[in-house]
This record gives C-alpha cells, sequence and structure tokens, in this order.
C-alpha cells in the first residue's frame, strides 16, 4: 500500500506539471464527444495496411438490403489467391473510427481572482467502445475466371478480361446485378490490366453461421500502385458519398497525390451549446469546408502515432488489434510503430473523376480535428482582475459566435440567441437600435 501511494503521489504531480497554466485564466480540458462515422447516413470505410509495396486491404460492407442481392466488383492490380483472403472483424474498423474521430474537449475557466495552481487533468472514460457460364461462353465474351474460392460468407471470382462490354455481359448473365453503362468505367482498368475482385454472398454459410450483418472483406497483395479505386462506387449514384479511409503506415502521414490534400478545419473555440449540438456542428462545418474547396479535395482529419492519443477519444489499438487490422509488420517484442492517417473523402462523379492515388511520407506531423469548448467561471468575484475577466468575456463569446458562423454557415443571429449570455447583450447595446 505504501509503494502504491507513493506511485499515486509521484503521478498527481506529474499530471499537474503537465497543466500548470502560469495564466490565472488557465484550464486543463477533457474530450467529450466525437465525430465518428454514425454521424452520416452512409459512409463507405477502408482500411489500408501498408509497408513498401506490401498492401493489405480491408473494405466494410454498408450494404443495406437483400444480402441475396449483393454483389461487388472491386479492381485489383494482381490474381489472389484463396490464401490471399480473409474475412475480417467489424469491431476493429469500429475501433480505428473511434480513436481516429475528430473530437470535441472541453475546458472551464479557472477563478481569475485565485492565484494560478496547478489543476488535475481531467479525463473521460473512454469508449470501450448462381450458376457460372461456361468455358467456352467466358471465352467468347473474352473473361477469364482466373480464381474461384470461398471464404467464410463469401463466393469469390478472381476475373480478367479483354474488354469492358464483356465483362459487363459475363457478369449479368451470370446473375450479377451490374447498373447501365458500367463498361465505360471498367475500360480504364482493364486498359491498365487490373483483375477484378467478384464477390457474393454464400447463403448457406451466412445462415448457417448466423452473421446478422456482412463482415468486412480483407485481401494481401504486392503491388506497386498505391491506389484506391472509387469510380466504380459512381456508376448508379447521382449524390455526394462520403469515404472513410484509414492508412497504417510504419513511417508517416499518407497523401493523396491526384488531389489536394486539406486539414479539416481545426483547434477552433466555439460557443459552449455546441456540446448538445456537435453532430449537427460536425456534418455542417464539413459540407461548408467542402464546399469552400471546391468539391474536389480530400480531408485529413486524423494524423497520428498510434502509440497515444491527446486527447484520448478512444485507447489505442493494441498490437493484437492492429494485427486483425491487416498491420503485418510488427514484431512481437514491439508494442507500436503505426502511424495512422484519416481521410475523408466526399465525391461524386464530376468532381473526382480518377481514383484515389497514395503516397507514404515520413512526415510523423500530429494533427487532430478538434473544436474547443470554454465555459466561463460563473463563481462569485470580488477583485479587480475578476472585473477585469467578466468585462473580456462578451467579446470572448462574440469571437465564439462569429467563428462558429464561419464554420457552419449557421445565422450568426441563432447562434447569438443560443449562447445566453446576457453580459454579451448589455456589453454590445447598439444592437438594440441596429439590428
Amino acid at each position: 500500500m505504501k509503494l502504491f501511494r507513493i506511485l499515486k503521489t509521484l503521478l498527481i504531480a506529474f499530471i499537474a506539471i503537465v497543466c500548470f497554466a502560469p495564466n490565472a485564466w488557465g484550464f486543463c480540458g477533457f474530450y467529450v464527444a466525437k465525430a465518428d462515422t454514425k454521424l452520416y447516413n452512409k459512409a463507405s470505410q477502408v482500411v489500408i495496411a501498408r509497408d513498401g509495396s506490401r498492401t493489405v486491404l480491408t473494405m466494410a460492407n454498408d450494404f443495406q438490403g437483400d444480402i441475396k442481392d449483393f454483389a461487388i466488383v472491386v479492381p485489383v492490380p494482381v490474381v489472389l489467391q484463396q490464401e490471399q483472403v480473409h474475412v475480417g472483424d467489424p469491431k476493429i474498423i469500429e475501433r480505428l473510427d473511434g480513436f481516429s474521430a475528430p473530437r470535441l474537449v472541453e475546458y472551464f475557466d479557472s477563478n481569475p481572482c485565485e492565484v494560478a495552481r496547478p489543476r488535475l487533468l481531467m479525463q473521460a472514460s473512454p469508449r470501450a467502445a448462381q450458376a457460372l457460364g461456361d468455358r467456352a461462353e467466358e471465352s467468347a465474351l473474352g473473361v477469364t475466371v482466373e480464381e474461384r474460392f470461398t471464404v467464410g460468407e463469401y463466393d469469390i471470382l478472381i476475373l480478367s478480361a479483354k474488354e469492358s462490354n464483356g465483362l459487363e455481359t459475363w457478369l449479368k448473365l451470370n446473375g450479377y446485378r451490374i447498373p447501365q453503362g458500367a463498361n465505360q468505367l471498367l475500360k480504364p482498368y482493364i486498359r491498365q490490366n487490373m483483375k477484378f475482385f467478384v464477390a457474393k454472398v454464400n447463403l448457406e454459410e451466412f445462415e448457417k453461421a448466423g452473421y446478422q450483418f456482412l463482415r468486412p472483406l480483407m485481401m494481401a497483395y504486392e503491388s506497386s500502385k498505391f491506389m484506391l479505386p472509387i469510380r466504380l462506387g459512381m456508376i448508379n449514384s447521382t449524390s455526394e458519398q462520403d469515404l472513410i479511409v484509414y492508412v497504417l503506415s510504419p513511417k508517416g502521414q499518407t497523401e493523396v497525390t491526384n488531389y489536394r490534400t486539406v486539414k479539416v478545419p481545426s483547434d477552433a473555440e466555439i460557443p459552449v451549446f455546441v456540446k448538445n449540438e456537435f453532430g449537427d456542428f460536425y456534418k455542417s462545418m464539413f459540407q461548408t469546408a467542402y464546399g469552400r474547396e471546391g468539391k474536389k479535395a480530400t480531408f485529413l482529419e486524423y494524423a497520428w502515432d498510434m502509440g497515444s492519443c491527446d486527447p484520448c477519444s478512444a485507447e489505442p489499438l493494441t498490437p493484437e488489434e492492429l494485427k486483425k487490422a491487416g498491420v503485418f509488420w510488427l514484431n512481437s517484442d514491439q508494442s507500436s510503430n503505426v502511424f495512422i492517417t484519416r481521410l475523408h473523402v466526399r465525391y461524386t462523379r464530376d468532381k473526382f473523376p480518377e481514383d484515389l492515388m497514395f503516397q507514404e511520407t515520413s512526415n510523423r506531423e500530429s494533427f487532430q480535428g478538434r473544436y474547443i469548448l470554454r465555459h466561463p467561471f460563473t463563481g462569485e468575484i470580488k477583485c479587480e482582475a475578476g472585473q477585469q475577466y467578466k468585462r473580456s468575456l462578451p467579446a470572448r463569446l462574440e469571437k465564439e459566435a462569429q467563428t462558429l458562423a464561419q464554420l457552419t454557415g449557421w445565422n450568426i443571429q441563432d447562434i447569438r440567441k443560443k449562447t445566453n449570455v446576457a453580459q454579451t447583450q448589455e456589453a454590445f447595446f447598439w444592437r438594440n437600435i441596429w439590428p
């Protein structure tokens, strides 16, 4: 017990040193909410673990409908064998999402009449959070079945093709529901001599296992091509689509090379009422930033070494979890050598005519989408410093309101009403005559 008390004292002393603020209005804070993929009705998620030319790609299936109608066609750079395809754990993608999501942090002003003193960090608990056509038919259409196997609840084919019309016809003849006009989007991949990973649900296996949802599909391969095909996903979509890409690397940040990559607005101080409207805030903020960038940029939402976080919206993934996410370069004695880059792409056919092309970098600069709430001190104030603090509040609250309006496009008058701070209106007395 004595040793425990000593360790506890040392820990408190360390946190106090970290959070000490020489300014009498200093504060420490804690994470209160995160903007994960649950904010969106439908957001595709992809995990890419890559080192050099070796890649493990995980695709989360967000298919909605009768699973007998499910089919996916993904261009891949090489012919995949059965041992290179695996069924993943959806909880791992949830963990990556929770760890890397943009977050809201909350701070409380100290009593301006008290001498600055160490304050302990308050931290929220993380969330523990059909018959195939015969060979003659295939040959006539220029389609070759390179591989055919079943993994978990999926029947998988690896196809090669000589021309897009033949591939489209073959897929339709064999029971795959391909939207009209797919051949135009298939052509570039055929010209690049890419193969096609085609999966359908094996209903017998699915029912036998008793699954409620389709699990992610993982594929491992070696290729110099570091890209993600997104154009096929636009075939039958007329609206904007959201894609979240989690790239895991032993080096550093991953960048998109054929579109601009910009950071989401971050470290903005906004009114405290946003705590109860964080989902609406982030969606409006992202849509506003997306529009300002001409709707043709990719957004960096998070970049960090997986071994730490500040503040943590979820605990970093363990080595075993990282392995399930496709990380293959960790040795048994390594706790972490993984850098995560979270990219958010909102795209349409006219603004994103090309697939996403990536490159690894050695840049290990940390970044997070972080939004700050600062609660004013509400206790009794009986000193000159306190009076000065009170006089400074209206300007600060107005600045927060203006910042929120600029980030989201929300009406500034509505924001001012929600701040509900009487002295703001008293200070800006002219608003009574000049709306």
